[in-house]
């Protein structure tokens, strides 16, 4: 009943909602052994989805199962975003491990700018303040003044760009190896 209100626009319907049924999806994300800061950020995922799709919900059908139909979806797309992240940043650890291996001044401001200058200025700030000086996303976002999905998307940009500069790079260097 509260669904069906919830729908029709009844936001103190939502309320009572959230307060019932939270507790029961919060322990559905902490039961897969995830840290209580990803399961608060997975049941608020949650409920974001729910809010977007609420008109999906059919009153003849029991709520409680859609919400855990929506939580799974939930968790799985998380589960397969950390993996693209992990994946991401391993392949650009090697890459960046093939560009100077055992140089003894890799970390010198010169070779970061000659590693960056491909990028466009502003991707370049982007991950000069997150990778550099080990800021957040956040913390990026209001240095720039820009949206945390604004940072994230230069960030992706950057990195593709990266990626292919370092194949390019380590595919050249495997053929002039191979030639002599």
């Amino acid at each position: 009943m509260l669904m069906v209100r919830y729908q029709q626009g009844d936001f103190t319907a939502a309320t009572a909602l959230i307060e019932r049924t939270s507790p029961r999806l919060y322990r559905f994300f902490a039961a897969q052994q995830v840290s209580r800061a990803h399961a608060d950020d997975l049941l608020q995922e949650t409920w974001l989805r729910i809010h977007k799709v609420r008109h999906t919900y059919r009153p003849s059908e029991p709520a409680l199962p859609w919400f855990y139909a929506i939580a799974r979806h939930v968790r799985v797309d998380h589960h397969r975003k950390s993996i693209r992240v992990t994946e991401g940043e391993r392949e650009l650890q090697a890459m960046s491990k093939t560009i100077s291996p055992g140089a003894s001044n890799a970390g010198s401001s010169d070779d970061l700018e000659a590693l960056l200058a491909p990028l466009s200025a502003s991707e370049r700030e982007v991950i000069e303040m997150l990778k550099v000086t080990g800021m957040s996303l956040e913390e990026v976002a209001r240095a720039t003044s820009s949206t945390v999905g604004s940072v994230k998307q230069k960030a992706h940009r950057a990195y593709k760009k990266l990626r292919v500069m370092l194949s390019r790079e380590a595919a050249g260097r495997e053929r002039s190896e191979k030639a002599t």
